[in-house]
Formats: C-alpha cells, sequence, structure tokens
C-alpha cells in the first residue's frame, strides 16, 4: 500500500524533470534551424543597425547613406551564409572554424565594392553590422551546435558495418521499417546497392516522401571522414576521373594572379628568413629537389633550406623526414612549424606548375616507390600539386607506405569534390594550421 504512492510520485517527478529538458531542446531545435539564424542576422545585423540611426543616432533613416548600409549588410549576410552553407557540406570542419571568416569575407566584400564606387555609405552602420553578425552567429554556436552530435538510423543490411568506427557520430541501427523509430536522427543512410526486403525499401520510399535525409552509405563515409577509400578505380567511385576542367583552368589564374599581387610581401619575408639562415649557418638559402607534379611531369620546387646538408647513402631515406630529425636546424625547425619553408614555392606557381592548394608534390624518388607499393597512386596527379592541400590539415606530415596509403585517400577526395568551396575550407583551415604547428616535422 505504501508503494503506490511513492510509485505516482516518482512518475510525476519524472515528468516535471523530463519537461525542462523538452523544452530545452526544442529551443535547442529552434536556433539550429537555418530560417531562424538567417532572419535573426537579418534583423540584428542589418535592421538594428539601420534603425539606430535618428533615434540614438543623428541622421534620418531615408539618407541614401543609411539605405545603402541598410542593403549592404542585408547583402553580406546572405553572402555569408551561401558561403557557410556551401562549405559546411565538407567534412572535418567545425561551424567555429567558419562563422568569422565567411562573415568578415561577406561584409568585406561590400565595404571593398563602397570603396572602389564612391557610394555614400554609413560606416557606423556597416561597422555595426559586422559585430551584430558575429556575436549573434558565436551566440548560436556555442547555444545550441558545440557539443551538439550528429545522429544517424542505420538500415542494417549491405555494407553498414563500417560506420561505427567513425568517431564523433552516434548510430542507430534500425531493428524495423519504422519512420517514427528514426524520429530523434539528424538522417538515415543505407547501401542502395543491397538486396533490400520490399518493407525496407518501402520505408526508404516513405522517408524521403515524409522529408527525411537518406545517405547512400558509401557517400556518407566519404563526408565524414574526408577520404576516398581505395577499392577500385571506376566511373561508380568518381562520377568521372577528370575533374571539372573549367574550375581547373580558372583556379590557374586565380593562383597566378594571387602570386603576382603577394609577391612584394614574399619578397620581404624571403629577405628576413634568408638573414636568418645565413646567421644560423652556411650553405644555401635555398632548399631545391625534384618532385613529381601535375600530369606526372617531373618539377624543381623550391623551399627554404631548413636542414643541415648530410650525405645519405640511401635516397629514399634522404628524401624522408623523420620525428625529430636531428637535420632539421633551430630556424628550420620554425619555419616548418609555420609552414613559412613552403613559401618559395610562390615561384612554381608563377611558371604554372603549382596552385596554393592541391596535393602535395611527392620527391621523384618517393613516387616511384609509391607508385610500385599502391595501386592508383599516380592518380593523384591529375591536378595541381599545392602548397597546401586537404591531406596537410587533415593529417599532417607522412613518410611510411601505411600512412602514405591514408594520405591518398584524403588526395583523392580532394578530387573527387574538387571545387571552389572545397578550396576556401582548406584555407580556412590551413591558417588554423599554421598558428597550431599542427602535423609539422
Amino acid at each position: 500500500m505504501n508503494e503506490v504512492p511513492r510509485r505516482i510520485g516518482d512518475g510525476r517527478a519524472d515528468r516535471a524533470g523530463a519537461h525542462p529538458r523538452a523544452e530545452q531542446e526544442r529551443s535547442r531545435a529552434l536556433m539550429q534551424r537555418r530560417r531562424f539564424r538567417f532572419a535573426g542576422a537579418l534583423f540584428l545585423a542589418a535592421v538594428l543597425p539601420w534603425s539606430l540611426r535618428g533615434t540614438l543616432l543623428p541622421g534620418r533613416l531615408t539618407e541614401p547613406a543609411s539605405v545603402n548600409a541598410l542593403v549592404a549588410n542585408i547583402l553580406a549576410i546572405g553572402i555569408a551564409t551561401w558561403m557557410r552553407l556551401s562549405i559546411e557540406t565538407y567534412p572535418g570542419n567545425r561551424r567555429a572554424y567558419i562563422i568569422l571568416p565567411s562573415i568578415l569575407m561577406g561584409h568585406g566584400a561590400l565595404l571593398v565594392w563602397f570603396v572602389l564606387t564612391r557610394f555614400p555609405y554609413d560606416r557606423v552602420a556597416l561597422g555595426l553590422g559586422i559585430i551584430f553578425h558575429i556575436i549573434w552567429q558565436f551566440t548560436l554556436y556555442v547555444s545550441a551546435e558545440r557539443n551538439a552530435r550528429r545522429r544517424f538510423a542505420v538500415v542494417p543490411f549491405g555494407a553498414v558495418g563500417g560506420l561505427k568506427a567513425i568517431r564523433g557520430v552516434d548510430w542507430l541501427t534500425l531493428a524495423r521499417p519504422r519512420l517514427h523509430d528514426a524520429r530523434a536522427c539528424h538522417a538515415i543512410v543505407a547501401d542502395f546497392s543491397a538486396d533490400l526486403p520490399d518493407e525496407w525499401e518501402a520505408f526508404l520510399a516513405d522517408a524521403a516522401l515524409a522529408g527525411r535525409i537518406v545517405y547512400q552509405v558509401k557517400q556518407l563515409g566519404e563526408s565524414l571522414t574526408g577520404r576516398v577509400e581505395l577499392q577500385h578505380l571506376s566511373e561508380n567511385s568518381f562520377g568521372s576521373l577528370l575533374p571539372a576542367r573549367g574550375y581547373f583552368h580558372l583556379k590557374g589564374l586565380i593562383d597566378f594572379l594571387f602570386a603576382l599581387a603577394v609577391l612584394p610581401a614574399v619578397a620581404l619575408i624571403t629577405a628576413a628568413v634568408g638573414i636568418a639562415i645565413r646567421l644560423e649557418g652556411p650553405g644555401p638559402i635555398l632548399f631545391r629537389q625534384t618532385r613529381v607534379g601535375h600530369s606526372g611531369k617531373r618539377i624543381t620546387i623550391y623551399k627554404f633550406r631548413t636542414m643541415r646538408p648530410v650525405d645519405l647513402a640511401d635516397e629514399r631515406a634522404a628524401a624522408m623526414t623523420g620525428d625529430d630529425d636531428d637535420r632539421i636546424t633551430r630556424v628550420g625547425k620554425v619555419l616548418r612549424k609555420l609552414r613559412i619553408d613552403e613559401l618559395p614555392q610562390i615561384i612554381n606557381i608563377l611558371k604554372w606548375e603549382m596552385s596554393w592548394i592541391g596535393p602535395r608534390p611527392e620527391a621523384a624518388v618517393l613516387s616511384v616507390w609509391y607508385t610500385s607499393e599502391i595501386p592508383f597512386y599516380r592518380y593523384r596527379h591529375v591536378v595541381k600539386p599545392g602548397i597546401s592541400g586537404w591531406a596537410q590539415v587533415n593529417q599532417g606530415h607522412v613518410a611510411e607506405v601505411e600512412q602514405v596509403h591514408r594520405k591518398l585517400q584524403y588526395d583523392f577526395y580532394y578530387i573527387k569534390y574538387f571545387s571552389p568551396w572545397l578550396d576556401v575550407l582548406i584555407v580556412f583551415r590551413t591558417i588554423k594550421t599554421m598558428l597550431t604547428g599542427f602535423g609539422s616535422r
């Protein structure tokens, strides 16, 4: 008799305790919606700075400068949102890494337009727009997204067993074909090539009709890991063995023009680094090495010399850099950590041999070795090599065949999803890599 009231009371307490958690989850879900984030940005970063003119600030709302600033802030929010949504489709990135760069690029582009066209604009409104936009996006990130984990419902047929090895994701294996069971999941994943029972095929069709996202297991695995598995080189795996040629040529022109623009600054850095290398000891300032470039052609790449010259009989060993390699100089260690040692390769970019972004060119002796050990290794030469690349920001420096195999999976991912947005993401993450020294040797 005494147990019944206690159970009833406990149940009420549980429901009372569950109610705030449910409200919190609903609030978090609202803040994660794109429309809510975009609407909030429009109000705080565009409408609010514009409305201050004529109230807290002197002037009138209908002045050309105020109206131009309002329109500019709206366009900047649209550009920044478009950039984030485009870049967020790629793996290995956290929203915190791209919030600030995308906002600065969106608002900065409009500010440059005003400077070049000499149109009147409200400097205070533009400045407040940038500040309020940054505060809004980081508030949403901290409140709703920083600790959020993606959860996927898995249809238990076919080659889905390897998904659970992917970290940072929660996997729910469905026991029955019911959409209600996947209600708490962001999306559903299935192996479309598997022989699915009729009820499970109907389940996937119902999921699509209900607006649920359904991923193919192979593409989802590539998206979450940033790697393309080296099973076989085929149309089914890559879609096309040649990356987008239009962007390939446009990218080369952009690389060349940007290299010309930063050449004076690079010349100053080269002079300072050259003096530091000379003061540390004798030897050339630049290191030259034959490497394999686009289409398998041999090129001579240039780097700041970071190692003492040592004669090694084994060419392969001489071309590798190990952990805490005793050949690295004190100045060289700093240059490697900050990735400044790669800067002289601007010469290769001006010669149209390299790009700012792309798979790293390997030493010729190592490339021959890797090609003999790893199937399809030469396929990575289908695009221009780069100073920084997808493998570098995800894995860092490697040398052994086992590590190179994983690096090649990253390179193949870059080639398969070759696009300006992936390059922009690599630029953002390269800056982080330079600041942290990730993967340097």
